[in-house]
């Protein structure tokens, strides 16, 4: 018994571990749409984060960057358009934060990945950039086709 005890709780531990790490919402959008995008950032170790960078990927147009408290936000720019988002905030072990930026999906993408380089008080990392089903994966929104305007 004890030792199906034990199985449930590591069991239950690999889970929540496997989810908490950085997310894009919605996951779902429309191609060619703007959308407001919200970063969720949690501090699921010891360390506290000190900033997070998501990168822009080709074809998606940041609009703005919504400004939050506490929060410190950079957009790098390569010919004019931005790249990367990079925002420095404490967020301390067992809390997250939201953090959210407005853009023009690409028209002719049927996902968007964002890969997210999330960085810590003792000068590690961790790198959300991997394919769906790794341990560190990237966040993805799926694009669905652009709905007609009007028929009513």
């Amino acid at each position: 018994m004890t030792r199906v005890i034990a199985y449930t709780v590591s069991a239950l531990l690999v889970a929540t571990a496997a989810q908490a790490h950085v997310t894009v919402r919605p996951r779902e959008s429309e191609a060619g749409a703007t959308e407001k995008y919200t970063v969720r950032v949690p501090t699921e170790g010891k360390v506290a984060t000190t900033s997070v960078e998501v990168e822009i990927p080709q074809g998606v147009t940041v609009n703005s960057i919504e400004p939050a408290d506490g929060v410190k936000s950079e957009m790098k720019r390569e010919g004019g358009r931005v790249v990367s988002i990079t925002w420095t905030v404490t967020i301390d072990p067992g809390h997250n934060r939201e953090l959210v930026f407005v853009a023009k999906n690409p028209s002719d993408a049927a996902e968007i990945v964002w890969k997210a380089h999330q960085r810590y008080a003792d000068g590690t990392s961790s790198e959300w950039v991997g394919a769906a089903g790794t341990r560190q994966p990237a966040p993805v929104t799926k694009l669905t086709a652009a709905t007609a305007a009007g028929g009513q």
